[in-house]
């Protein structure tokens, strides 16, 4: 035990050696972050973890996650020692051609998730480990590295209490107390009983060592292995700095480099020793996933013409089909589900469906980490409840993940629940994703479709659906790809074209009606994929209806579906007219709210007979 130790303490300075090395070298970086955290993770990489350092895709590889990304240098340095990547890229840390970015990314095969965004590394270790557990049902672990000043997140808490509502046995997080953050000391500063209570409290078997005592360490661990039916939180007192002279423990030094005079007088103390003691990294066990059968057809829609129903219920039914046909796809829901209608997949599927509580934050956090398990989550609530997780979509598109959101209950259709539960923001904020789909159906039978789709597509797909009933406009054996629309009223007398989605769709198809009886006549365009859009159709109709076009939308001004159509149109000189939701909403009928907020049917003709 004791050359165990012995060779894990070199390891660990070898690894605040290589930090050093390549903070000084980038002239920038955090490695007063990285040292803190040196022992932790050398006994994590080099006596705990079980994995194949040549296979990143072994499914039954343990999973670390760097929750607290400025940290690493200290990821890359263990991953060189692992025989992962050369010692000599270490010195390549944030050059614009290296993989070694200042925060990890999936540029590298070994990070599941994009991290440095502080606050998400539980969650997506929740997500893994109930893919483990729940899903593939392998015995690999999953550890999460925190920062004790990312502890002030909310997201951390809500993912604590998930994990304990799962009884996550196989997820150990670790806090690298170190009671220094960006700016001052930590909320807590160096008081780890604080930690351990608090995590205790969530039902966590929680425990307080000296994080660079090495036989606290392996205890500690072993501890959690030996833990049962609830996850383990390993509270680490440590020194941030630690090993850098002058440096450690003291303030103002966070994301600072060591400057190379000084860099090069710590490296002369930092003790490595060439030892003998071999340092083996023990392997999984040989466990392989099940083949997924093939594909079958998604089966299609079966809706009456002009039949009312509301497209939030045909994403429920949709859900349920893709069950049916793809193993992969799982279903998670913030206390919503009986209004997304996300119930049906779980009453049908239970093994597959995730309560995620009214956490948001955490809920898409989870779906990452079980995206990044070669998962397929579709992850639905309120539209207006999903702004509380942009920043965990953020992270998501960084990683390049497979995910999918359904916002449900958008704009002021929803009626009398009042601004405070009405999506008005969320295609602008969809659409700012890059790489993501933005799609927003009219009826029950293209909502269905455009599941299917988003099942289909590799990266981030966002359906928006409403609340009210509305007719059935398709017929059932109608395609609808991704970037396509649908023209639905035409002929050649056209003076404007009017575009809408969703919602307004139907308005716009009333408004044609009431200007044909006035020998008006105007084209329709149902825009379902708002990104990205159809701008061939689009450029079509405004050439043949005076460059003119006019579009609908439940939404705000800003970021919808006017600013996507006007941003691909102005430049070939059409002139786009926005109606969209102005001010802040109030509750009443949607039909009255449609018509106050300049939506309805009857602002679509007084526009119309504004322009013509």
């Amino acid at each position: 035990m004791d050359s165990l130790i012995e060779a894990l303490q070199n390891k660990a300075n070898l690894l605040r050696v290589h930090s050093i090395r390549a903070t000084t070298r980038a002239g920038s970086g955090h490695p007063t972050s990285c040292l803190s955290a040196a022992e932790l993770v050398a006994t994590l990489f080099f006596a705990e973890m079980r994995y194949d350092p040549h296979d990143h895709a072994h499914p039954n590889n343990d999973r670390f996650v760097l929750s607290k990304g400025h940290a690493a240098p200290l990821l890359y340095a263990a991953w060189a020692e692992a025989g992962i990547i050369p010692l000599d890229a270490l010195l390549t840390l944030r050059k614009i051609d290296s993989d070694l970015e200042g925060h990890p990314t999936p540029r590298l095969p070994w990070i599941d998730v994009a991290t440095g965004s502080l606050g998400q590394g539980l969650s997506v270790g929740v997500g893994m480990a109930l893919n483990g557990k729940y899903l593939d049902r392998l015995d690999y672990r999953v550890y999460v590295l925190l920062g004790d000043g990312e502890c002030a997140e909310g997201a951390v808490w809500e993912a604590a209490a998930l994990a304990a509502y799962y009884k996550l046995d196989n997820l150990v997080g670790i806090i690298d107390v170190n009671g220094l953050g960006q700016s001052q000391q930590t909320m807590y500063g160096g008081d780890v009983e604080a930690y351990q209570r608090r995590f205790a409290a969530f039902g966590w078997h929680s425990l307080v060592i000296d994080g660079h005592q090495i036989p606290q360490i392996l205890s500690a661990l072993q501890q959690a292995r030996s833990t049962w039916e609830k996850p383990t939180m390993i509270v680490a007192r440590t020194e941030k700095g630690k090993g850098a002279g002058e440096v450690a423990g003291r303030d103002g030094w966070h994301g600072k480099p060591l400057p190379p005079e000084l860099a090069d007088r710590v490296l002369a103390q930092i003790p490595i020793k060439d030892l003998s003691y071999p340092l083996r990294i023990e392997k999984p066990r040989s466990r392989s996933l099940p083949t997924p059968p093939p594909a079958a057809p998604f089966p299609p829609p079966a809706y009456e013409p002009g039949a009312m129903v509301a497209t939030r219920e045909a994403y429920g039914t949709a859900l349920v089909k893709l069950g049916e046909i793809n193993p992969l796809v799982v279903v998670l829901d913030g206390d919503t589900k009986n209004s997304t209608f996300a119930q049906k997949f779980a009453q049908k599927y239970p093994e597959r469906y995730f309560e995620s509580f009214i956490a948001e934050q955490n809920m898409v956090g989870m779906a990452a980490g079980l995206a990044a398990r070669g998962k397929i989550p579709f992850t639905s609530t309120f539209a207006a409840f999903l702004t509380r997780s942009f920043d965990q979509m953020r992270m998501a598109a960084v990683s390049g993940l497979n995910m999918k959101y359904a916002g449900s209950h958008c704009g002021v259709s929803i009626g009398e629940d009042g601004p405070s539960q009405m999506g008005l923001e969320d295609l602008a904020m969809m659409r700012a994703l890059p790489g993501a789909v933005v799609l927003y159906p009219a009826d029950a039978v293209s909502t269905e479709w455009l599941v299917k789709e988003m099942a289909e597509y590799q990266g981030i797909a966002y359906l928006r659906t409403s609340r009210p009933k509305t007719p059935v406009l398709y017929s059932n054996e109608e395609t609808f790809p991704l970037g396509g629309s649908k023209v639905l009223r035409q002929s050649p007398a056209d003076r404007v074209t009017l575009v809408g989605a969703g919602i307004t769709v139907h308005e716009a198809l009333k408004a044609f009606t009431l200007l044909q009886q006035e020998g008006i006549a105007v084209r329709v365009i149902d825009a379902y994929s708002v990104k990205p859009l159809d701008v061939k159709t689009l450029l079509a109709a405004a050439s043949q209806t005076n460059h003119t076009l006019i579009t609908i939308e439940d939404h705000y001004p800003e970021g919808g579906l006017g600013d996507a159509v006007a941003g691909a149109l102005s430049p070939q000189g059409i002139v786009v007219h926005k109606l969209a939701v102005q001010g802040i909403p109030r509750s009443g009928k949607p039909a009255e709210l449609l018509d106050m907020y300049g939506i309805s049917a009857r602002c679509i003709v007084e526009k119309v007979k504004e322009l013509v």
